[in-house]
């Protein structure tokens, strides 16, 4: 159960070898959390990524999941849930694809809208009703900046992110009132391995500054988190850019 401090006890990341996850971890580990379920693809990284929050003295477990795998969804997460009560659910699994590459091959692109949305809808789903019948919890949901408007360089990657945010925002206002809280982070370019190699965007961040922004979002009860702050004013203006002025810009 959580307190008045509303951080986790118990926290189940979905996208166990997330950088982004694994820095909100060990960040709520620093602070409260004592149990840690990891789910994602069994192989080394997952059971690396367990073992270096085991020694910041976390009990941590792994489980498979795959998010291409949604008729699984409901009995994995189900497994976790029969174990105890969960106080946050971190969807944070994604894969960015390769814009250029993945025009010329619809299936390419096709895998990227079902691992960031198709995946997330079940997951998403099935975490929130577990939510739901234990009476408690929050659900924590990584977007993007890149989902707020349509972009010429990763407008595949941004429609599925759309529809994430779209999704998640919905199913916040379903859960309004049943002691599910839905939280949608919104971070801009964030340093990590998927995004080695890429130009850096303005304003790019890393992972530990979303895991701040992820707790200090979790003690005030936001809906929405944007990382960093700034990019909420700068996306409300290009929301509105119009098309031609928005085609010639360099983002």
């Amino acid at each position: 159960m959580k307190d008045a401090t509303d951080l986790p006890q118990s926290l189940l990341v979905l996208g166990g070898t997330s950088e982004i996850a694994l820095a909100t971890a060990r960040r709520l580990i620093a602070r409260r959390t004592r149990s840690v379920w990891l789910a994602g693809r069994p192989g080394s990284a997952l059971e690396q990524a367990a073992e270096s929050l085991r020694t910041l003295g976390a009990d941590v477990r792994t489980v498979a999941f795959d998010a291409l795998d949604p008729e699984s969804h409901e009995t994995v997460l189900g497994k976790v849930f029969a174990e105890g009560g969960i106080d946050l659910v971190l969807l944070a699994f994604g894969i960015l694809g390769d814009q250029a590459y993945d025009e010329r091959d619809p299936l390419r692109a096709v895998q990227v809208a079902r691992t960031n949305y198709t995946g997330a809808v079940s997951a998403g789903l099935v975490a929130a009703r577990a939510l739901q019948t234990q009476g408690h919890g929050s659900l924590v949901v990584l977007s993007s900046v890149a989902g707020e408007r349509a972009r010429r360089a990763d407008f595949i990657y941004g429609s599925s992110k759309a529809g994430l945010d779209t999704f998640a925002q919905g199913l916040g206002d379903a859960l309004y009132g049943t002691g599910v809280h839905v939280m949608v982070v919104r971070p801009g370019f964030v340093r990590t391995r998927m995004t080695a190699g890429l130009p850096e965007a303005p304003l790019a961040t890393t992972p530990e500054a979303v895991a701040t922004a992820v707790e200090l979002g979790l003690r005030r009860r936001s809906e929405t988190v944007w990382v960093p702050g700034v990019l909420r004013l700068v996306m409300s203006v290009l929301r509105h850019a119009p098309r031609a002025l928005f085609r010639r810009l360099p983002v």
